[in-house]
């Protein structure tokens, strides 16, 4: 039996959805977490996940709930495909494990996170070395910096980690300006991820010159019709990934890249290996580097698990609901819902 959840919404605007506050440890070293804290909502479609960083206000965190408010009240969009491509992520870890993780992932492709604070660039060139060792020569190899580099120091960082043969570097810079400034210096393809999300359209993105490829989360792009919009949009290719989500919120993302019309690359979609567990029985990992195409539910036995403490559950839900009235308030329609799924006027 489903434990019972931490609200049940009978009026305003969560009306008719329930929510249960969930906590699980990291794995590994990610982001500095040491748990992923999300809310996940039942709605008539099913669940859906809110699940912001702590650092995110309300103005930002309200794409998360619009997607996580889509998930649970409308069916996804029809896929085109059953299989999704991943690659597996490297977090910040010794080379010896970053070889292990790659390994023992079964993929092809490897996203190696570089540019950590307190590690000095001969980590990343080690870190990168082992996971290109571990690849072998046919498999693709790409790192992401989280916007860490100044535009003269990614020129010379890129040059020395494309020794190892990268596919991509995603978000070397932390501005659209940057990184067309890079783009004229360096012959690897730059992907965009964080600054996507930085107020522009998504034809001033493709104008800009700042990126060949476009790495979008369905969460913080606020859901999965608004990303498919902004991918039609732009006609740039697009890796959809994950924000480092339960299974809940990774379904999301494989319904988006399930329906793009074109997926040249794979996906960041296999992270819940960075979880220690997850709140469904059969998590969505990757098979020989492919996800099959499904959508789990959440077992009883998991939720309560993962329930956090009381004050602590209390302060998510307290969120939840900061968050729903800021959408509301930025919404003009009465059918508030609605127009949060559409994307209307998100912050």
């Amino acid at each position: 039996m489903t434990p019972p959840p931490d609200r049940v919404f009978k009026d305003g605007p969560l009306a008719g959805l329930a929510a249960w506050a969930v906590a699980i440890p990291m794995a590994l070293r990610y982001r500095r977490l040491a748990e992923r804290r999300a809310v996940l909502i039942r709605g008539p479609a099913g669940w859906g996940e809110f699940s912001p960083f702590d650092e995110y206000g309300d103005p930002v965190a309200a794409r998360w709930l619009a997607s996580a408010l889509e998930s649970a009240i409308n069916p996804f969009p029809a896929p085109v495909r059953d299989r999704i491509p991943v690659n597996v992520t490297v977090p910040p870890v010794s080379a010896p494990q970053a070889a292990a993780l790659v390994r023992n992932s079964g993929c092809r492709t490897a996203k190696v996170k570089v540019a950590e604070p307190g590690q000095d660039f001969s980590h990343d060139l080690s870190r990168v070395a082992a996971v290109r060792e571990a690849l072998g020569e046919g498999g693709f190899l790409r790192v992401d910096v989280n916007g860490a580099w100044g535009v003269d120091e990614a020129e010379a960082r890129l040059g020395r980690l494309d020794e190892f043969g990268l596919q991509y570097a995603e978000q070397p810079c932390a501005t659209l300006p940057e990184l067309a400034e890079l783009r004229r210096r360096t012959g690897v393809p730059i992907a965009a991820d964080e600054s996507i999300r930085s107020g522009a359209s998504p034809e001033q993105i493709a104008s800009s010159g700042s990126a060949d490829i476009l790495v979008m989360k369905v969460q913080p792009m606020g859901g999965v019709r608004r990303m498919l919009d902004w991918a039609s949009r732009t006609g740039l290719a697009v890796v959809p990934s994950s924000a480092l989500e339960t299974s809940v919120g990774l379904a999301a993302g494989l319904a988006a890249a399930s329906s793009l019309p074109d997926l040249p690359y794979a996906c960041g979609l296999a992270t819940s290996s960075l979880l220690a567990g997850d709140v469904v029985r059969d998590p969505l990992t990757p098979d020989r580097g492919e996800i099959r195409l499904r959508r789990p539910e959440p077992a009883p036995e998991l939720l309560e698990r993962w329930r956090p403490p009381e004050d602590v559950a209390s302060q998510m839900i307290a969120r939840l609901e900061s968050v729903a009235n800021h959408l509301l308030m930025a919404s003009p329609c009465s059918d508030w819902n609605q127009a949060a799924i559409r994307g209307v006027r998100l912050p």
